[in-house]
Parts: structure tokens; C-alpha cells; sequence
């Protein structure tokens, strides 16, 4: 009895502590940025929350990307094409920092801030957030959704494109010329109604008008109640609005913003929102989230249920395009 015991308790060990522990090393072996290849092309990152440079392979970050930027538990199809879009942003924005190096990271080809490049996140933080098991069959996932589309890159007219993408754009994307005042001819407004899927679809945000007044810089408080509600309220007002509905330029008091300005001084999830006044406080109805240009990614999710694969949502969202490998 006391053999089996013994027997049974190093079994249990080898289970619990041996077999993670050669799980992940296999998984480092499989992407260790220190065995790299010399003909594999190398990321230089700035992690901006250590102020490191670290050098990466490029398939390494394209993965630590996806797992940043796209929830896990997507579907592989989804996976794919965020896969595609990541590896494309990455080597266009190598091209850029190799020609002219970006005063914000000089030494590095991308950061890990997303609000200037792309989220990223290193191996084993699936496994932090999500649980052991969990993470490492998310971060398998992962990793074939990168190998299966390795190489493969999106261009427009022999270039690589650039491949904006965002959580979800309420039900139809925007053009880059409604947005940032540039035509962009593959990153046009198409039909997203998949995004009604997302948790985020609908946001709301509430301030005093006291405080929208310290944000704006703006004298609401003094204003009726009146004259700062829709049709008829004359103190907030959009001027103009873009093609597809959402606000591009509005009158706040006595100054003008226009919409991304204000989505930004605010919180907004996006520029496609509305507004109702209660007493004193002020609330800013957002319908989907992000700056909406290109690739929807619970459109792209929601596309990937339907049995729409990876290259049916990238020929979607950007058009006129082709993926070839590079």
C-alpha cells in the first residue's frame, strides 16, 4: 500500500509541476526570441512601459499582437485575419521607421502603446489573465492562427497597405477621408452588422456640466436646461455630420470641435453619438467603439460564424486589395 502510495504521489508531481513546466518550454523553444533565425525577419520593440528595446521575430510579435489586440476566445477565421492585418501594420511601419525613424521611439520600429501602434502583450500573459489551461489553449490557438497565415501580408497596387482596424463600428464602417481628411481608396465605408454582437455596441458616459465646462473650457452651466437639448437646443449643436451618420464637426458653447477632438477630450467611445441633459449632468450616448476605419474585429468575428474565412473578411473590410506573401 505504501509503494502505491509513493508511486501515486510521484505521478501526481510529474503531472502538476513536470508537464507544465515542459509545456511552456516547448512553447519557448517554439518562439524564443533568442533562437532566431538570421534569414527571419526581427521586430525592434519599444515596451513602453519598461522603456526596453527588445529585439522579436517577427511571427513572435505578430502573435503577442493578435493576443493583444483580439479576445482569445474568437473565432480561428477572426484570429486569422487579425493575424494578416497585425503582420501587414508591422512591416509597413518597419518601412517607415527604416526610412525615417519615429521621433516617439527613434530606436525602435513599433512600441507597445496601441495608442500610437499596436497593443502587445508576451508569452504567458494568456495564461495570466485567463488561467493556466485556459491561456496556454488560447495562446495554441493563437499560434496556429498565426502559422496558418504566415508570410501573408495585405496590398494595394503592389504596396503594403495600411491596415487600420478597430473593436467595432456600430453597424458600418468609415472612410479614412471622413476621418483623419485623406482619401485612402481601400479603407472605404462598408456595411458592418455584425457588430450589434459586441458587449461594447452601446456607451454611455455621464458629467456634470460643471465638469464638461473644466474639460471644454466651454461656460455650459450658466445655459437653460433648453438650450442644450436636441432638435431644438442651440448651445450644443453638430454642424456636420460625415456620411455615415456620425458627428464630424459640433458647436459646444461658443467653440467648434470637431468630432474625433472631441471623442478624445471626452472619453467617447466613438464620433457616432448623441447627447440628453438631466438637471445638472450631461450624457453622451456612444454607438460602437473605436475610430471605425477598416477592419471591424466583431465584424470580422461575427463574419467568421457565418463560415466567412479569413480572406472573405479582409477582401470585406478592405477593398480592392490582394494578400499575397512576403
Amino acid at each position: 500500500m505504501r509503494k502505491f502510495l509513493g508511486v501515486a504521489l510521484i505521478l501526481l508531481f510529474a503531472l502538476v509541476i513536470i508537464l507544465p513546466s515542459l509545456i511552456i518550454q516547448g512553447l519557448g523553444r517554439l518562439r524564443s526570441p533568442v533562437e532566431v533565425e538570421t534569414q527571419e525577419r526581427v521586430v525592434r520593440l519599444l515596451d513602453h512601459t519598461r522603456g526596453e528595446v527588445i529585439a522579436l521575430p517577427l511571427e513572435t510579435y505578430v502573435a503577442g499582437v493578435v493576443a493583444g489586440e483580439m479576445p482569445a476566445e474568437f473565432e480561428m477565421e477572426a484570429l486569422k485575419a487579425q493575424a494578416v492585418a497585425a503582420r501587414t501594420y508591422t512591416l509597413k511601419k518597419i518601412e517607415e521607421a527604416r526610412a525615417k525613424p519615429d521621433p516617439k521611439h527613434p530606436q525602435a520600429d513599433l512600441c507597445t502603446d496601441p495608442t500610437h501602434c499596436q497593443a502587445w502583450v508576451p508569452q504567458g500573459a494568456l495564461r495570466q489573465r485567463y488561467g493556466f489551461w485556459q491561456g496556454l489553449r488560447y495562446e495554441r490557438k493563437i499560434l496556429q492562427a498565426v502559422d496558418a497565415t504566415q508570410g501573408l501580408v495585405l496590398t494595394y497596387q503592389g504596396e503594403l497597405i495600411i491596415p487600420v482596424y478597430h473593436s467595432n463600428s456600430g453597424g458600418r464602417t468609415e472612410s479614412a477621408e471622413a476621418v483623419w481628411g485623406y482619401d485612402i481608396p481601400y479603407l472605404r465605408s462598408v456595411l458592418s452588422p455584425w457588430d450589434r454582437e459586441s458587449p461594447r455596441f452601446r456607451n454611455t458616459v455621464t458629467f456634470t456640466l460643471a465638469e464638461l465646462d473644466q474639460k471644454l473650457g466651454v461656460n455650459l452651466s450658466a445655459v437653460p436646461a433648453a438650450a442644450l437639448t436636441p432638435p431644438r437646443g442651440q448651445a450644443i449643436k453638430v454642424e456636420e455630420y460625415t456620411p455615415t451618420g456620425r458627428v464630424k464637426t459640433i458647436r459646444i458653447g461658443d467653440k467648434t470641435f470637431k468630432g474625433t477632438e472631441l471623442r478624445q477630450l471626452l472619453g467617447l467611445s466613438s464620433t457616432d453619438f448623441t447627447w440628453q441633459v438631466e438637471g445638472d449632468r450631461i450624457t453622451f450616448i456612444s454607438v460602437g467603439n473605436g475610430h471605425g476605419v477598416g477592419l471591424s474585429q466583431y465584424g470580422a468575428n461575427g463574419m467568421a460564424k457565418e463560415g466567412k474565412n479569413f480572406l472573405d473578411i479582409l477582401y470585406h473590410y478592405y477593398r480592392g486589395v490582394k494578400v499575397e506573401k512576403r
